[in-house]
């Protein structure tokens, strides 16, 4: 539980074609009316913040590294794509979410 709200499933597409955008890379969706960017990565789906902490920068423009960092394509900031860290060094933390996908579609734990 978080500030006192607990975390529940909520669907956020049908299927992987309904993610705006990820067939190029970071997909988007929206939860309760709040932006979120969707990548794949190592087999899964991954869910993270829309915007950068730093700098606000819009994550879906940004890439995915190699090594599974999401890359802020305003400063170049490193995130890992699986736990929010900042690994290139700046202190800077993304808000993850848990993603399943299952046979009635994409879910995430928000």
């Amino acid at each position: 539980m978080i500030f006192g709200r607990k975390k529940e499933w909520k669907k956020i597409a049908a299927s992987e074609r309904e993610i705006a955008g990820l067939d190029k890379g970071i997909g988007t969706a929206e939860v309760d009316g709040k932006k979120i960017c969707i990548a794949s990565y190592g087999g899964r789906l991954h869910a993270f913040s829309y915007l950068c902490p730093h700098a606000g920068g819009p994550l879906f423009e940004g890439d995915i590294s190699i090594k599974g960092d999401i890359i802020c394509p305003v400063h170049g900031y490193h995130f890992n794509i699986r736990n929010g860290y900042n690994s290139s060094g700046e202190g800077y933390k993304l808000s993850c979410w848990q993603v399943e996908t299952r046979e009635d579609g994409i879910f995430i734990n928000i």
